[in-house]
């Protein structure tokens, strides 16, 4: 495993798995075959409902704590200085931990400044051992940055991958000393990413997949990347990848690849602004009404 060094000089692993939709019946499982593999960063966040979860599989996996890097997030219905501080703490008990490695702000909208504000001292309490955000476009990074905060964020997770490379984002994260790292680096496999003809070109010359290429891409480029699967297979070959360095060559061809635009949706349409919103008071009523039904067990 690499790892990269934070600001604060906490070291992250630079390749984790991630739990984003795998439903909570399967979570268990995929993370004690992902630390079985290898990995030691594991990704979450209140809003995937399966930190308990993962929190089962760390404490089963007989891996000692230290070595395992846990990061969340903090839904935005959990923004705000109480409220925020709150939910770090309901986090604590479903991961079953007395510190979390890395808690992140996981959208740039509502109070996040509340928020921040309370990370920043859950930080210097020793509950929390790095901060950050994600999905900070520049503009909100560098306000936080420069306006917002005590203390400077570690990471920023943002969409990364070929077909929308960051390379903007990346140098002006860098200026502030903030970690990038990735979400979706294989664009769920939109675009048919797997079978891009310059990635799959590149892997044959190493006899890997354009999957493990990619993350071999981010590596290089000193992003720390979050992948994820269900299937064994797929978490070892995903984690095979520290044993080849692409050319100067492969990397620009890749280079070649991006398109300045995400796979998914802008964070700055106010169309999703309110999609957010909405989402949020779905999954309120979504929880009330698995409340009420326990209630009634």
């Amino acid at each position: 495993m690499e790892y990269v060094t934070l600001n604060n000089d906490v070291k992250m692993p630079i390749l984790g798995f991630g739990v984003y939709q795998i439903p909570q019946n399967e979570t268990k499982q995929a993370v004690l075959d992902a630390i079985k593999t290898g990995y030691r960063l594991i990704d979450t966040a209140q809003s995937y409902f399966n930190e308990k979860e993962v929190g089962d599989a760390i404490k089963e996996s007989g891996v000692p704590r230290e070595e395992i890097f846990i990061t969340t997030k903090i839904w935005i219905e959990h923004y705000g200085y109480e409220k925020c501080k709150k939910s770090v703490e309901e986090s604590l008990k479903k991961l079953q931990t007395e510190y979390i490695d890395l808690v992140l702000l996981h959208q740039a909208f509502s109070d996040y400044y509340g928020a921040y504000r309370a990370l920043e001292e859950l930080y210097e309490e020793g509950k929390i051992r790095a901060i950050g955000v994600s999905n900070f476009s520049p503009d909100r990074l560098t306000d936080i940055c420069l306006f917002g905060r005590k203390i400077v964020p570690m990471v920023n997770q943002i969409e990364t991958n070929p077909l929308h490379q960051r390379t903007f984002d990346q140098e002006n994260m860098e200026k502030y000393g903030v970690q990038i790292m990735a979400w979706a680096p294989f664009g769920e496999g939109k675009n048919n990413m797997f079978n891009n003809e310059t990635l799959v070109k590149i892997g044959e010359k190493y006899d890997k997949t354009a999957a493990q290429v990619i993350l071999r891409w981010l590596i290089q480029r000193k992003v720390v990347a979050v992948c994820k699967s269900t299937h064994i297979e797929r978490i070892e070959q995903n984690f095979d990848v520290f044993d080849f360095t692409l050319s100067d060559d492969d990397m620009n061809e890749i280079k070649k690849l991006d398109s300045q635009e995400s796979l998914f949706f802008s964070f700055t349409d106010p169309s999703m602004v309110e999609w957010f919103d909405q989402m949020v008071e779905t999954r309120k009523k979504q929880q009330d009404a698995s409340k009420e039904e326990k209630a009634w067990e």
